[in-house]
């Protein structure tokens, strides 16, 4: 997708941002990393364990399922970004997969955007509209996206948010009425056809095509290599999540209440886990590129995904951490609404 005309115009709107000083760098910084990968696997992880277990597992199935919409995108369009494309754009983060569309815009609106709106509140939704705004005006100053980038990114997290908001109940209900063999072909679906047709995308109309002549800036070796990789990753986690959230339920839940030791017990017992993991991936497999990369990629974040939504809290109920929901006015919720001890899956 030809793309220069709209960068053209897009590059002096952020070479005048860029030039206001160094003065926002910082706290431009800090606002972006709450739209980071890093950041909302730790917040998810957080609340799906120790906060509330219903409201985890619905972010969790929204923020991974739109990240693996967006990366997929982010192949076929094959977008440049700023700092590639004009060199008199500053790089203040490094980035190596494809521009457009914006994850951190598309992330940041699915997940403040659902916490916003299901507080109830005006203040609160208010607070994650602003968020969304600064993370959106973060990346353009720090020249990690067009503006074009970042509407689209806006526009996709939306449309993702309202059409969850709107049949999340409806398909939950369905999901529940599958029987084994079909919810484990849907899941295996969702997370295997997005990475099949991005793969077939990188490894024949794309194939060997280079790097433009036109992107005069700093541009990364392989940005499609990435890209793909990115989506195998969280194609993992969204398999991953499925099957441990359907398990879990199906096992009667799990409810995140409790003392507040037992809670920071859980988080802290259940990250360091995560982290071992990536740790040891990254000994063991950090050379790795191309399609090989991104499959083991997958399968990583599929045995984190599946830790973290089965894995842990069958740990932490058999630990005495946690406790299913044994209430009845409990377990009439967990069918119901977004209440604690109600899954997402």
């Amino acid at each position: 997708m030809n793309l220069d005309v709209l960068w053209d115009a897009e590059t002096a709107p952020i070479r005048w941002l860029q030039g206001v000083g160094e003065w926002p760098l910082l706290p431009l910084e800090a606002v972006t990393g709450l739209g980071s990968q890093t950041f909302v696997i730790a917040l998810l992880a957080l609340v799906l364990w120790s906060v509330d277990s219903a409201l985890g597992a619905r972010l969790f199935v929204l923020c991974v399922g739109t990240g693996v919409l967006n990366h997929l995108f982010k192949g076929l369009v094959f977008g440049s970004r700023p700092s590639w494309y004009d060199a008199g754009v500053t790089a203040h983060v490094a980035e190596s997969s494809f521009g457009m569309p914006s994850g951190h815009a598309q992330g940041s609106t699915v997940l403040w955007g659902y916490l916003g709106i299901r507080s109830g509140r005006r203040g609160p939704l208010w607070a994650a509209i602003a968020l969304i705004a600064l993370i959106c005006l973060s990346r353009v100053y720090l020249g990690a996206h067009f503006i074009s980038d970042v509407a689209v990114g806006v526009l996709l997290g939306a449309a993702t948010l309202w059409a969850f908001l709107r049949w999340e109940e409806r398909v939950l209900a369905w999901w529940r009425g599958l029987d084994t063999p079909r919810w484990i072909g849907v899941a295996l679906a969702a997370s295997l056809v997005p990475c099949v047709v991005g793969a077939v995308w990188r490894y024949t109309v794309y194939g060997g095509r280079e790097v433009p002549v036109e992107w005069i800036g700093a541009t990364p070796p392989d940005p499609a290599g990435y890209t793909l990789a990115g989506l195998f990753t969280l194609g993992g986690a969204l398999l991953g999540g499925l099957v441990g959230l359907t398990l879990l339920d199906r096992r009667g839940w799990y409810s995140a209440r409790g003392t507040v030791p037992a809670r920071v017990a859980r988080f802290v017992l259940g990250i360091s886990v995560v982290v071992a993991v990536l740790a040891f991936e990254d000994v063991l497999f950090g050379g790795l590129s191309g399609f090989t990369e991104a499959v083991v990629s997958f399968l990583v974040y599929g045995a984190i995904a599946f830790w973290a939504t089965f894995g842990a809290p069958e740990l932490f109920l058999r630990s005495g951490l946690a406790q299913r929901p044994a209430a009845p006015d409990e377990q009439a919720e967990h069918a119901r609404e977004p209440a604690d001890g109600t899954p997402g899956a």
